[in-house]
């Protein structure tokens, strides 16, 4: 597979505190790569840098050899970087369809006319995006009436108008059931292998991060300290530490199903 996203020597500060430390790792095309880390790892910043949301101080973001940093979110957008948010928002009082149709007028930098209605924009593709994501039956419900599982399906497939290269989803399982996180993941998963497309993703969920990451990587205070495939980094011992500290209470194979749980 070949290197999609490179990230080489990432560094941002907010006043005197270095919330991201010289961050650098690779995502190749066809791979999920998880970014987790304890609360305050640098986790957020690193993503907001990755998605143009925060200038990086120092550092350089590629995209198949492209630099993106410095660049604006939405130029970032229309280079093939898509999106998914940890809250989910949709139009709420428009149908499922008229709001991946909105993406694809974006994307198609078109604005509404008088004299065409958006609803007529590209219809047969927004609903061949709304088949990879299984909400075809949906599509002409409105987003306010959907299940949150739902909403986040929409979400997917608003993220994927652009067809992108790239895909980043912070917190794609957020407020979601069990079974709901699941069947987005495995979506996700297909999505991947169908598209062939790059995935980085922030997430709490061990038991999701375990089950569909290809790789991890690592980062506590601002640093990266561990990357490599989920069983690597499961046995990690400074993983081990910075989430569950050094004290001889925890036995290694304690620890290690604490975090596949």
């Amino acid at each position: 597979m070949s290197v999609l996203l490179q990230v080489q020597g990432l560094t941002k500060s907010f006043g005197g505190n270095r919330a991201v430390d010289d961050v650098g790792f690779e995502l190749k095309a066809g791979e999920l790569l998880a970014l987790i880390g304890p609360n305050g790892a640098g986790k957020s910043t690193t993503f907001n840098m990755v998605n143009g949301q925060l200038r990086a101080d120092a550092g350089s973001i590629r995209l198949e050899g492209q630099e993106l940093t410095g660049l604006a979110p939405r130029r970032i957008w229309r280079l093939g970087v898509g999106r998914t948010f940890q809250i989910a928002e949709t139009f709420g009082s428009m149908t499922v369809i008229q709001n991946v149709q909105l993406a694809l007028l974006s994307a198609d930098r078109k604005v509404f006319s008088f004299w065409r209605s958006a609803a007529d924009h590209r219809r047969d593709d927004a609903l061949a995006l709304l088949a990879q994501v299984g909400m075809v039956p949906q599509a002409d419900r409105p987003c306010s009436v959907l299940a949150y599982g739902d909403i986040k399906r929409v979400e997917l497939a608003i993220a994927l108008a652009n067809q992108p290269k790239l895909l980043l989803m912070d917190e794609p399982t957020a407020g979601m059931a069990p079974k709901e996180r699941n069947e987005l993941m495995a979506l996700t998963k297909q999505l991947v292998k169908d598209r062939g497309l790059g995935v980085l993703f922030t997430e709490h969920s061990m038991d999701v991060v375990f089950a569909y990451a290809d790789r991890l990587i690592v980062l506590a205070r601002g640093k990266l300290i561990a990357e490599g495939p989920p069983l690597l980094i499961r046995d990690h011992p400074k993983v081990q530490e910075v989430y569950f500290g050094t004290g001889k209470t925890f036995e290694k194979k304690a620890v290690a199903e604490e975090i596949v749980r």
